[in-house]
């Protein structure tokens, strides 16, 4: 059943494409509607289609069954979505597909990619003089193919008018969110993201980078399970002694191994993944400084203040008025259980996605 009120999206497949840039995104416009359609109109009717419709193979080795580009004839699209994926160090795609693309482009209300689903916008001319997201990996790939786009090698997804770009496979679905929550609010959006069973809905200013995460991909892995622990232990004293101790290695021998291992001293992990845990914080909260500084593991305001000048150039207050979440309203009478709640989460939710980083690393 379709109403004005239900977006039409199309996702567009392509041979070798990565599968979750593609399930992601539909999972959760799925997810949306299922849960909050009640049986009334969808809120989005999705198609995936390809050149010639019928089976496309993608990346994971999955077949994915299409409608032709040819039934969308004369058929309004919302929002198109372009994943990516391709079977080597090379974007490939149909020109038959890109033509299509550069078509219909100027005809969607809102034009999306996925990882190096750039790579087709660009190459549709949709993209030129937009500021864009990509995988990480492609960035410089992206630059030199395409030197008028405006790559932003750092967000999880960027948003220039209408047009949406995310970071790599998993970001589809913080950019997919986004999208729900823009069409029809911030609680089918966090609903939604619940029962994906998100951690945390992420902003789009948030870095593709995880410092916790980085730092499990040491070859050895040698100091994985210390690192897990760090993180769940943010707040608390990290000094040499207490990180040799968890580690079951003498301090001299601990400091000068650590240091060839990971090409950084632990004093240097630590700084980071505090630094990490504040933006978060500041993100994700209205928790004031004085709060945040201690439970990210600062000696007060002003320990936390010198961080953020030192490595963003700007205060904490600036960092959070560029990237904390509009969204978050408390309620008046609710306020204080909420900072407290908020407060706990953000510490379990730090070491629920570092300890996920960790078992993704190790497979």
């Amino acid at each position: 059943m379709t109403s004005p009120r239900t977006r039409r999206v199309v996702l567009l497949a392509h041979d070798q494409m990565n599968l979750l840039d593609l399930a992601g995104p539909l999972q959760a416009l799925s997810t949306a509607s299922r849960r909050f359609s009640g049986g009334g109109a969808v809120l989005y009717e999705t198609r995936v289609a390809s050149v010639d419709g019928g089976l496309v193979l993608t990346s994971a080795g999955l077949q994915i069954d299409t409608v032709a580009l040819s039934s969308l004839d004369g058929v309004a699209i919302d929002t198109l979505i372009v994943p990516g994926g391709s079977k080597d160090s090379e974007m490939h795609a149909p020109p038959e597909l890109i033509a299509w693309i550069a078509t219909r482009a100027s005809q969607v209300r809102r034009l999306c990619s996925v990882c190096t689903g750039a790579f087709l916008l660009a190459a549709a001319g949709s993209l030129d003089g937009k500021r864009v997201a990509t995988h990480w990996d492609w960035i410089a790939r992206l630059e030199k193919l395409h030197p008028t786009v405006k790559v932003d090698g750092d967000r999880i997804y960027v948003r220039d008018g209408s047009v949406w770009t995310s970071a790599g496979v998993s970001a589809g679905i913080d950019l997919t969110l986004a999208l729900i929550e823009e069409d029809f609010g911030h609680r089918v959006a966090i609903e939604t993201a619940r029962q994906l069973v998100m951690f945390i809905k992420r902003s789009g200013g948030q870095s593709q980078f995880s410092v916790p995460l980085a730092a499990q991909s040491d070859a050895s892995g040698r100091f994985s399970e210390l690192h897990v622990w760090i993180a769940a232990h943010i707040a608390d004293d990290l000094g040499i002694e207490r990180l040799a101790e968890q580690a079951g290695m003498s301090t001299r021998n601990f400091a000068r191994v650590y240091t060839q291992t990971l090409g950084r001293t632990p004093a240097k992990t630590v700084e980071a993944m505090r630094l990490e845990a504040a933006c978060r914080a500041l993100e994700e909260t209205d928790l004031p400084l004085k709060s945040i500084a201690g439970r990210a593991g600062y000696a007060n305001e002003q320990s936390l203040r010198r961080a953020f000048q030192r490595q963003f150039g700007v205060s904490p207050i600036h960092y959070r008025e560029r990237f904390f979440g509009a969204a978050w309203v408390p309620l008046p009478a609710a306020r204080s259980t909420q900072r407290s709640v908020m407060a706990f989460l953000v510490g379990v939710v730090l070491a629920l996605f570092v300890s996920l980083g960790a078992r993704i690393v190790g497979l």
